[in-house]
């Protein structure tokens, strides 16, 4: 099938900025069979712009994904997080090529206005709507021309490909005991319970918090190394209680062999096996799982290889890509998606 993925493709990032849903997305396309091109609205849009200003290339970029449309002819357009591309153009093509199925996508928190209310917008124009959050909280964007789907945050076997659950505690490979990264600091309290976590861990233990406290935060290949240097991560959304929500950071984690905690509240349970992610509820028991697993490094491997197992068996980005694929063309499904309706 040709696909033509819109979405922020980074390529003025030139490398530094590697871990991306949008590119394992893209590349979990053409890993499942598909002939995809890539549009990245950002960068035409400050390539088409005078003086690179991004903004200012907003008209033409709108044109030259129509003009693109015409000479690729795709039979689906799936499109992320493409601000830049208006309504009114996706509307004009599916005015010129009504047979296109137009797919949209979502990575982003519905507790965030702006989201919310972009994800309403797109379902006005989409045939399908795909969110991170679970179904149970999409109701919200019923009744309009999409079709609403949860999807998974997905784990690519070329970039998450370290094991760090085959490493014991000694070995000098693993620089972090525990790895929470994150620099957002709006619609959030998380900062308090991650410094509540720093003053209860006993002297020695290693938790990085990279991008919190004043220290740098870390991308590309510094994150990657992180990650293949970390033993245990600690999953903290914004904010909690979202069936199946969760940032990107789970995949990554999880992918990498870092054994993941993260908030029971999200209901991951529902499709994950069990002995593999690691729930809390609240700030103490947090605090007693970590020791826990921190001074049991057989149950710590067995549970961290788990997870990156199921992961990338079961939440791959090929597989990811290809249920997109067909929940938005109505086609049966050809894999039994572990996060798919029953």
């Amino acid at each position: 099938m040709r696909i033509l993925h819109i979405d922020n493709h980074q390529q003025r990032k030139y490398g530094h900025i590697r871990v991306s849903w949008a590119l394992k997305l893209y590349t979990g396309l053409i890993r499942a069979g598909h002939n995809v091109l890539a549009f990245s609205d950002r960068d035409v849009a400050a390539f088409e712009a005078p003086l690179g200003i991004r903004e200012l290339g907003k008209k033409k970029t709108n044109l030259r994904l129509l003009q693109t449309v015409e000479a690729f002819e795709p039979e689906l357009i799936i499109f992320g997080h493409c601000d830049l591309i208006e309504n009114s153009t996706f509307a004009e093509i599916r005015r010129r090529h009504p047979d296109i199925v137009l797919a949209a996508c979502n990575n982003d928190p519905l507790f965030v206005p702006r989201n919310a209310a972009n994800i309403d917008a797109r379902c006005e124009v989409a045939d399908a709507m795909f969110v991170s959050t679970g179904p149970e909280a999409l109701d919200i964007f019923a009744g309009k021309r999409a079709s609403l789907w949860h999807m998974p945050n997905p784990v690519d076997p070329s970039i998450d490909s370290a094991d760090t659950s085959r490493l014991p505690t000694d070995d000098p490979a693993l620089e972090a005991d525990l790895l929470f990264c994150s620099k957002s600091q709006q619609h959030t309290q998380r900062g308090q319970l991650v410094s509540n976590l720093q003053n209860s861990l006993p002297e020695g233990f290693r938790f990085h918090t990279p991008g919190m406290f004043d220290q740098p935060t870390l991308w590309g290949r510094d994150y990657e190394r992180k990650l293949a240097h970390s033993k245990m991560g600690l999953n903290l959304n914004r904010q909690e209680g979202y069936q199946w929500y969760s940032s990107a950071r789970i995949a990554q984690m999880a992918g990498n062999g870092l054994l993941v905690f993260t908030h029971a509240a999200a209901r991951f349970d529902e499709f994950m096996p069990s002995e593999t992610l690691v729930y809390f509820r609240d700030e103490s028991e947090l605090q007693q799982l970590v020791a826990e697993f921190h001074c049991d490094d057989a149950k710590r491997q067995h549970w961290a290889s788990n997870c990156r197992a199921f992961f990338h068996r079961e939440i791959n980005n090929t597989l990811y890509a290809q249920y997109i694929v067909e929940a938005a063309t109505e086609v049966p499904f050809t894999h039994d998606y572990v996060w798919a309706p029953r």
